[in-house]
């Protein structure tokens, strides 16, 4: 294992040398190139690098936080360094990722996680620190579960409505966050009764193992509260194979914008859906070409900011953004976003309708 990751790196060293020039940005993506967010991800951040003439590389850490500490460090320490590292405080291995750029001349951008407030007050000010965009995780778990509840068929006074939650890994903030907006909705709705939480891992095949045996154990839940579209899918091929539709028998949810998930809820089989965050990346880099431009970012909504992109997501939404996969720059003007020249109260339109225009 150790001598796979030391060569992965050293290759990986060497491209990077090869490659970087003025306005370089490497991205350490937490996911891999089997999950469907990290990829439309990365993606997004291309189709925004071409527009903006970035330099752009991205690595995968495969879900394995000391493989992108280990990739940090070579491109923190090594001999040729970006010019800006783009990274998620997955884990929460910031800290240790804002140590080894220590005096690296790199500038930093967090995005989807960033630092917690106590990661914050341990580390400080840091100038080489240039921002974070975040997204509106537990905002996009509480609309999913609100969603879920508005749809369910109207029941007795005295019946409850029974739901399975799968969420991602439990010492992820997205996946902490999301479940706390399910739980905000619950609270405003005692007859919803959560029958159990259970982590997956964001995985496929773990919300499917696992969903196997709720679905037994629990044989009348009608909601499934899913904190990614991977996991939904899982815990529905189990409901399948017990003998229930998906989207009749019971209510499934899910975050992503994934063409799959899109499909499942064009077909139905998905009844609330949330995404948008597959963005943050190629906003990221609009705002990291304007500081390279002279722009100060606190003119404009300031260098840390968290961005309502989780949004519902109907049918007709979905069938906009199932076609606008096809296309190379997703229809966006990425240069015209800039806040060069702009008043001070210009705000970045960063979120789903400036796609769908």
């Amino acid at each position: 294992m150790f001598k796979r990751l030391h060569l992965s790196l050293l290759l990986f060293s060497a491209a990077f040398a090869t490659a970087a020039r003025a306005e370089s940005v490497l991205f350490l993506s937490p996911g891999s190139t089997e999950e469907a967010f990290w990829v439309s991800y990365s993606q997004f951040m291309q189709a925004a690098a071409r527009d903006l003439g970035i330099d752009l590389q991205i690595v995968y850490s495969q879900r394995q936080p000391e493989r992108t500490l280990a990739q940090a460090r070579v491109a923190l320490q090594g001999a040729t360094r970006p010019d800006y590292l783009i990274f998620v405080n997955e884990q929460y291995v910031a800290p240790q990722i804002l140590r080894l750029a220590q005096d690296s001349g790199v500038k930093l951008f967090m995005v989807n996680a960033a630092l917690t407030v106590d990661q914050e007050a341990l580390i400080g000010k840091r100038s080489d620190r240039i921002g974070s965009l975040v997204p509106n995780d537990e905002q996009g778990g509480y609309l999913m579960m609100k969603e879920l509840i508005r749809l369910h068929r109207p029941v007795a006074g005295n019946e409850s409505i029974e739901v399975l939650a799968f969420s991602g890994l439990k010492i992820t903030p997205s996946a902490q966050l999301r479940e706390h907006g399910m739980q905000r909705a619950l609270a405003e709705h005692p007859q919803v009764r959560l029958r159990q939480l259970v982590y997956s891992g964001w995985t496929q095949e773990r919300a499917y193992e696992q969903a196997k045996q709720l679905f037994g154990r629990y044989p009348n839940v009608s909601l499934v509260w899913s904190a990614n579209d991977e996991m939904a899918f899982g815990a529905m091929r189990a409901f399948a194979e017990t003998g229930k539709v998906p989207g009749k028998d019971a209510l499934f949810s899910a975050v992503n914008t994934s063409p799959a998930a899109l499909q499942a809820l064009v077909d139905g089989r998905l009844s609330a859906l949330v995404g948008g965050h597959f963005t943050l990346g190629g906003w990221a880099l609009v705002e990291l070409h304007d500081v390279e431009q002279g722009v100060d970012l606190n003119r404009y909504g300031g260098r840390d900011r968290q961005i309502p992109l989780l949004q519902l997501i109907d049918s007709a939404h979905a069938r906009k953004l199932l076609a606008m996969g096809e296309s190379p720059n997703y229809g966006v003007n990425f240069r015209k976003l800039s806040a060069k020249d702009r008043p001070a109260s210009y705000r970045y339109p960063f979120n789903l309708q400036t796609l769908m225009r």
